[in-house]
């Protein structure tokens, strides 16, 4: 028998399994990937840029890169998260081979089997697969539309007997919430965490989709606050902004972090794909970055407005949501006595299939919501998905009624 070690075991990875087969199912219509729409690729800006390279360059695309990362793309990044009012030049970056990388090294940089990482609930599938697969003890605090609960968080630090290592939090149109934290909220978690040794890792892979410029306001990263006393880790990607096929991240820490996770990152894989790092790093000294997103965040508030159309006039009046600001979701929320696994089975009946809430409860057991993805979503298929998922939840709405008592 083989002896596989305890790594293997983590639940949410199973899902994660589950959820890209079900987002790439050619005969569905797939409210389930949490990712870009194939035609929405820059695929002739790629194409002229990779044309235009040099000889030498091109070359270079094929060759063993520094584990850092391609020191013209760390200057563009530099000059991308400066924008953002990131503090740069007191931190250093690491590019990564997709931000769930960064994830896996600060893991595996600061957390032993047994030791406690804090999450949102619901929180990232992706990030729980990582924090299960290193032996963590997960401790999650629910979250409320303008993100995660204080007092609820103060009363688990309280509770618990162990100091924390990180809290994991996805402050910017959260998946899968959908939520963005209000500045007020931000402001207030970094007044908890100040003083407690916790680092706090933010992780913000949507805050360029917002939909209404007069809140871009909103996505000002928690690293930039200048907060006393709190050690921050911001982690990004380019997967929902050039496309998730570049397999490409990024982490900026402080010095010592920094130094650590290259080292784990050197053991892994030597160097994220150099190829991949000269198109992006290209596509970003253009200039040919911003113009892209404004098309993009054009595309998913189209998107978003047909699906909130039709879930408004097609779903029962007790199923509510928030509408979301920005980003790829809708989070619905469920009555109490009926859960989205059984709507999922009535809807693949028909052809569709979304992400059910307990994909993303840390402990796979809350269910009472369901997340629906609007970014991949061919625009013609939205009403004819809503309209199959509004009967599923129909069909499931009138079978509790007949056996509750």
């Amino acid at each position: 028998m083989v002896a596989f070690s305890n790594a293997v075991n983590s639940r949410h990875s199973e899902d994660i399994k589950l959820l890209m087969s079900q987002a790439s199912g050619k005969r569905l219509i797939s409210f389930a990937g949490g990712m870009p729409n194939n035609d929405l690729f820059p695929v002739k800006q790629i194409d002229d840029i990779y044309n235009a390279l040099s000889e030498d360059i091109k070359k270079l695309c094929f060759q063993y890169g520094p584990t850092s990362g391609y020191p013209p793309l760390i200057h563009s990044l530099k000059n991308y998260l400066n924008h953002k009012g990131l503090p740069v030049n007191e931190n250093h970056i690491l590019v990564t081979t997709g931000s769930l990388q960064a994830i896996s090294i600060i893991t595996q940089e600061f957390v032993n089997e047994g030791d406690i990482i804090l999450t949102e609930n619901p929180c990232f599938v992706g990030a729980l697969s990582v924090f299960e697969t290193f032996g963590a003890t997960i401790e999650s605090i629910p979250i409320d539309h303008e993100g995660i609960h204080i007092k609820t968080l103060k009363s688990k630090l309280a509770s618990l007997k162990k100091t924390p290592k990180f809290l994991y939090v996805t402050p910017n149109y959260h998946n899968p919430a959908g939520i963005i934290y209000s500045q007020k909220r931000k402001t207030e978690l970094l007044e908890v965490l100040s003083g407690t040794g916790i680092i706090l890792l933010e992780d913000d892979a949507y805050s360029d989709l917002y939909f209404n410029e007069s809140e871009k306001y909103l996505t000002k990263p928690m690293k930039s606050f200048e907060a006393k006393d709190v050690e921050i880790i911001y982690t990004g990607s380019f997967s929902k902004i050039l496309g998730p096929g570049f397999r490409l991240g990024y982490m900026l820490s402080s010095k010592d972090i920094f130094e650590k996770a290259e080292s784990i990152k050197q053991a892994l894989d030597a160097c994220t794909s150099n190829f991949m790092q000269i198109l992006a790093n290209e596509f970003l000294a253009q200039h040919k970055l911003e113009p892209y997103l404004k098309f993009l965040r054009s595309e998913y508030l189209e998107r978003k407005n047909l699906l909130q159309k039709y879930l408004k006039k097609h779903i029962p009046a007790d199923i509510t949501w928030e509408e979301p600001k920005g980003g790829f979701y809708i989070w619905l929320q469920l009555p109490e006595h009926i859960n989205s696994t059984d709507i999922f089975k009535e809807s693949i009946k028909k052809g569709v299939v979304f992400v059910t809430g307990k994909t993303f409860d840390p402990k796979s057991k809350k269910d009472d919501r369901l997340r629906l993805s609007f970014s991949n979503m061919p625009k013609e298929s939205i009403e004819k998905g809503v309209i199959i998922l509004s009967e599923a939840i129909k069909k499931v709405l009138q079978a509790s009624k007949i056996v509750r008592p």
